[in-house]
């Protein structure tokens, strides 16, 4: 069949890493603007995706395939760098998580649960993949305390 007839598929807002294949996270230009360093900010549009695959060295991609790995970021991010905060916004760690495992309560998490609800909480441009860590902490904890 000549391709002129071929109907490509519509874009679905879905788009995978170019180098590990995973799906990204859509994020916008305040994101972007945060994390890259400014000589990697030209290297991307408006908008692109954060590659969540924490052994990826991708960090952001474009539909192009352009892509800006994590050492060209301003700071290390989460799940990039596990040391780094889970919390952008207010600096909630993996340790925070082991603490409430600990003491058998999730007290700092349910601190950062009403922190994330203020209008202190800026997830949008902060986040690595510009959404707010509490579904993130909350599987994080829940697969800790079932160990």
């Amino acid at each position: 069949m000549n391709k002129a007839f071929v109907r490509e598929p519509d874009f679905d807002g879905r788009a995978n890493c170019p180098r590990c294949g995973a799906l990204g996270t859509e994020v916008g230009s305040a994101t972007l603007d945060h994390h890259l360093q400014p000589s990697s900010r030209p290297q991307l549009g408006e908008a692109a995706w954060f590659c969540d695959f924490a052994r990826c060295e991708v960090a952001y991609f474009d539909l192009f395939d352009r892509l800006v790995l994590v050492e060209e970021l301003q700071t290390q991010v989460y799940p990039k760098a596990e040391e780094a905060p889970i919390c952008a916004c207010f600096g909630f760690t993996l340790q925070d998580i082991e603490a409430d495992v600990e003491e058998g309560t999730p007290t700092r998490i349910r601190a950062l649960l009403a922190k994330s609800k203020s209008s202190e909480a800026r997830c949008s441009t902060l986040a690595a993949n510009g959404r707010c860590c509490i579904g993130e902490v909350q599987k994080l904890y829940m697969r800790r305390i079932a160990e």
